[in-house]
């Protein structure tokens, strides 16, 4: 999908260097990553303790599928 944005000439000069992309539509797109990656974390980390498992980790890993 082709979308026109605009972003400060610093930052992106910024973000190309810190994602050693070659081209901005790609620095562009490790950075949406990164932050997507980065928020599905924070996601999972605030369901911690809202779940409830009767198995161990152990059990988990080596029942019958």
């Amino acid at each position: 999908m082709r979308a026109t944005v605009t972003i400060d000439k610093d930052k992106l000069d910024i973000l190309m260097k810190e994602t050693k992309s070659r081209s901005k539509a790609s620095a562009v797109r490790v950075a949406i990553d990164e932050f997507i990656r980065k928020k599905k974390i924070e996601k999972i980390k605030s369901m911690k303790g809202r779940m409830d498992f009767t198995m161990t980790a152990d059990e988990i890993r080596h029942r019958e599928r």
